[in-house]
């Protein structure tokens, strides 16, 4: 899903611009503060109706205005166009695809997928289990339509279940735990499926940036899975009365990068955990462009704080290889590097909110 056009309207100190990327690969440079990172953050808004940068989107909008709009088209596999556009303040959220409007943010994730790389990155091995989680879903939400359905119909029945555990009313849950451990599964089971198809692709893109053997990854299902999930929840019975929640299921779920069964973050040092990290990433748009023939959005936001000459060097060899679109910010030209062996890229000039072609 290649953008063709992108406009932006009061994203931070961009006013009103219009851009039309190159198919392959963008680079956008300047100063810092001019501009540069809310383009990325633009896209990535459209891609996920969230921003990346703050957890609201209220100092995400421009002081002049009330609201921000993100636009684009898109095209298709198929090779047909699809318009996307999204509008948000403070208190509201107005999506249209094609002219049509939902209220649902999975159908601007399905419309363009996208993964971004940016200073923070490395929380996802080295933050809490709730970036790994929400890595791990976004695959599966790609990779599987069938996932989504039965994810939100666990995440009802866990809520129903919590209630009633806060209310201590402990004689009613067990309708929601035949429709928590049905669902349960089903959502584990579909993790499970895609960290298989997901590994050997991994290490595949990981052997190109780092010489690390013995690496693995494991999905912790949210419970002892040497027992049955219905097990779980009844021996966790008084302590989920106690505390007013669930302990177990696959809301708890992670996964573990481990490199001779050792966790990787715990040793490995913190230039080689941004690599692990960008090539979890890249690997995820690699096997929905071999899956589904989907051509994901690749975004990354200050290039050269992320990774060292010889690994940009490299980095932007393999986005050349890849059929996806990629955005990539730096201060200055000199530090993407030497770009002689790219065929197909557009360069972009941000200052003061201005965005020009190069």
């Amino acid at each position: 899903m290649a953008l063709l056009k992108l406009d932006i309207y009061a994203v931070r100190n961009i006013q009103k611009e219009t851009i039309i990327p190159a198919p392959e690969i963008n680079f956008i440079y300047g100063e810092n503060a001019s501009g540069k990172s809310a383009v990325i953050e633009a896209i990535y808004i459209l891609g996920r109706a969230k921003s990346f940068r703050s957890a609201t989107i209220k100092p995400v909008i421009n002081f002049a205005h009330n609201h921000l709009i993100v636009s684009a088209q898109t095209l298709q596999p198929n090779g047909g166009t699809v318009h996307l556009g999204l509008q948000l303040d403070s208190k509201s959220y107005c999506c249209r695809i094609n002219q049509q409007t939902t209220q649902k943010r999975s159908d601007l994730a399905y419309a363009l997928p996208l993964q971004l790389i940016h200073p923070k990155s490395y929380e996802l091995l080295d933050g809490g289990p709730q970036l790994r989680r929400e890595f791990l879903d976004w695959g599966v939400f790609n990779d599987d339509e069938k996932f989504l359905p039965a994810w939100r119909k666990f995440k009802k029945a866990l809520s129903q279940r919590n209630s009633l555990l806060k209310a201590r009313r402990p004689e009613q849950l067990n309708v929601w735990d035949k429709e928590l451990v049905y669902y349960g599964t089903i959502v584990n089971n579909y993790r499970q499926l895609y960290l298989q198809k997901f590994k050997p692709v991994f290490t595949g893109i990981i052997d190109r940036f780092l010489k690390i053997d013995g690496i693995d990854l494991k999905l912790l299902s949210g419970w002892d899975t040497a027992k049955e999930f219905q097990q779980a929840l009844t021996e966790d019975l008084d302590k989920d009365l106690r505390y007013g929640f669930t302990h177990s299921g696959p809301h708890r779920g992670d996964f573990q990068l481990l490199v001779d069964n050792r966790l990787a973050r715990d040793f490995v040092s913190r230039g080689q955990l941004k690599l692990l990290v960008m090539s979890l990433k890249l690997a995820q748009v690699r096997l929905l462009t071999n899956e589904h023939s989907y051509m994901g959005c690749f975004l990354i936001d200050d290039f050269a704080a992320e990774l060292d000459v010889i690994n940009r060097a490299k980095l932007l060899h393999y986005l050349s290889e890849m059929d996806c679109q990629v955005f990539i910010t730096a201060t200055e030209i000199a530090e993407f590097g030497d770009l002689s062996h790219i065929k197909n890229y557009k360069m972009f000039h941000v200052e003061h909110g201005n965005i020009k072609q190069v």
